[in-house]
């Protein structure tokens, strides 16, 4: 076999493999001599069959598996010869002329197919000593459990049908039918509806307007429908709701003790609150997570800079760029609403994408070198999480993990870049810093790089997926089969 290299620019390569025609016709006669003692052909004791004619009949059947099973097996060989590394699949190229391929299958040509690929540049890892985080932390007074425990039991109150008005606070169950100009519109009926007045659950107006209504009566209300109503028929549009009352239920008092922690599940009112602070100490521990990667990957983002294979920042930019124009569609929106152009907004996504791809490739090394795996029961948990997402969808999400090649490195990125981003934390210097929870809260603008600052402004933090920003690594490359993460690794 000669590997011939016709290309070598950048990061992108191309080869071009030629095996011999006697070598394929060895290897043809090998399979033939293997399978004639299993053939069975009319007229011929089991393996009596001539040579000349099994070649006649299975002869270019034989050498087409071969063809096959080369262009599928060799380019792996081919690349760790060289001691490369394909960004992607490579795309395998051989002749479409009918002719030369009757000629290759009959051995009577070289058989030769090209590789094109981009090549996983050489990483240095640097020291990272000289990274340094500040971590914000939030101290949880015993007040704001308190008001945690007092929305949650709002929403667990029991209501006791009352005589009289219905007054702000109460629960009416009411039936009505929405028009626009005197037609009903889809969506706008309901029988014994439950609403809390005040509660702020129906467009403005609405609710207000049942301040005052007892059991039995009905009543025609006007409203207007938002601008940015989701529904595009009714948005901006006045409408009527024909309302009849069936009943007024005042709340009971909201109290923490024990029996409403028994109506949550919970033995105690000390349990209560204990599981409650734990709840807010896990979303302030989030918020404080993100930040902290966020420092992490934009100092490696200044620590790296090499070129990265296209094809990856081609795959990470469509996806980023699906997930913007979703994001306006669903919000009514164009690039103009957000002070920004289509070709802009391109250009910004395109660095976006860039800087994703590099630092999923640094990750990728990084946790290659520590040592760092994905553990079978990690994985488990991951799949878990996903089949809670999707109750009654749990066949076809495992059956979908089992089939589809590359769905279970979209499982294992994740868990292997959190695990990196644990080990540069043993190695970076951390400081903490206690912060009141409207500042740990508060969006860090104006510490993101430009990079992350891509227009449409208002829709960044779903590309960067609350940095979020998942650092995009060549999927089957990352140690123990998994591909690396970066502000949330691919």
């Amino acid at each position: 076999m000669q590997v011939i290299e016709t290309l070598a620019e950048g990061l992108k390569r191309e080869l071009k493999v030629v095996i011999p025609a006697k070598d394929m016709e060895a290897r043809m006669n090998e399979r033939l001599a293997e399978t004639k003692d299993k053939v069975r052909i009319n007229g011929f004791r089991p393996g009596k069959v001539p040579f000349a004619h099994l070649k006649k009949m299975y002869g270019k059947s034989i050498m087409a598996e071969l063809v096959n099973e080369l262009v599928r097996e060799k380019p792996t060989e081919i690349l760790s010869e060289r001691g490369e590394k394909s960004a992607t699949q490579p795309e395998i190229a051989m002749t479409e002329n009918e002719a030369e391929a009757d000629k290759i299958l009959n051995a009577e040509a070289d058989f030769e197919f090209t590789l094109a690929y981009e090549i996983i540049p050489a990483i240095e890892l640097k020291d990272v000593s000289g990274i340094t985080v500040t971590r914000e932390v939030v101290d949880i007074d015993e007040a704001e459990v308190t008001e945690q425990i007092l929305k949650i039991a709002e929403n667990a109150r029991t209501y006791e049908t009352k005589k009289g008005k219905a007054a702000d606070g109460d629960r009416v169950t009411i039936d009505y039918l929405g028009k626009v100009d005197g037609e009903a519109f889809d969506g706008g009926k309901d029988e014994d509806a439950e609403l809390v007045i005040g509660s702020n659950r129906f467009i403005p107006g609405f609710e207000e307007q049942l301040i005052g209504l007892k059991a039995g009566d009905e009543k025609v209300i006007t409203v207007t429908f938002p601008a940015e109503y989701p529904a595009a028929n009714l948005a901006g549009k006045e409408a009527t709701f024909d309302i009849t009352v069936k009943d007024v239920a005042a709340a009971a008092a909201v109290e923490i003790n024990d029996d409403l922690a028994t109506k949550l599940g919970l033995e105690s009112a000390d349990k209560l609150k204990e599981v409650v602070r734990g709840q807010i100490e896990s979303q302030y521990g989030s918020m404080t997570r993100q930040k902290v990667k966020r420092q992490i990957l934009d100092q490696l983002d200044e620590l790296y800079q090499f070129d990265t294979p296209q094809r990856l920042v081609d795959a990470e930019f469509d996806n980023i760029w699906r997930q913007i124009n979703t994001d306006l569609e669903q919000a009514g929106k164009t690039f103009a609403d957000e002070d920004t152009t289509e070709e802009e907004a391109r250009v910004e996504y395109r660095k976006l994408a860039e800087r994703r791809v590099r630092l999923g490739l640094v990750l990728s090394e990084i946790g290659e070198k520590a040592g760092v795996q994905v553990t079978d029961e990690e994985m488990q948990r991951s799949l878990f999480e996903q089949l809670r997402q999707f109750p009654g969808q749990e066949k076809q999400i495992i059956d979908y993990f089992q089939k589809t090649p590359g769905a279970a490195a979209s499982l294992r990125a994740p868990i292997f870049e959190e695990k990196v981003v644990d080990h540069l934390l043993s190695e970076v210097k951390v400081t903490d810093k206690t912060v009141s929870k409207e500042e740990l809260m508060a969006d860090d603008e104006e510490g993101a790089s430009d990079t992350k600052k891509a227009a449409p402004k208002k829709k960044a933090a779903k590309a960067e997926a609350a940095e979020g920003e998942e650092a995009a690594a060549p999927k089957k490359k990352a140690p123990a089969k998994k591909k690396a993460a970066d502000d949330s690794a691919e």
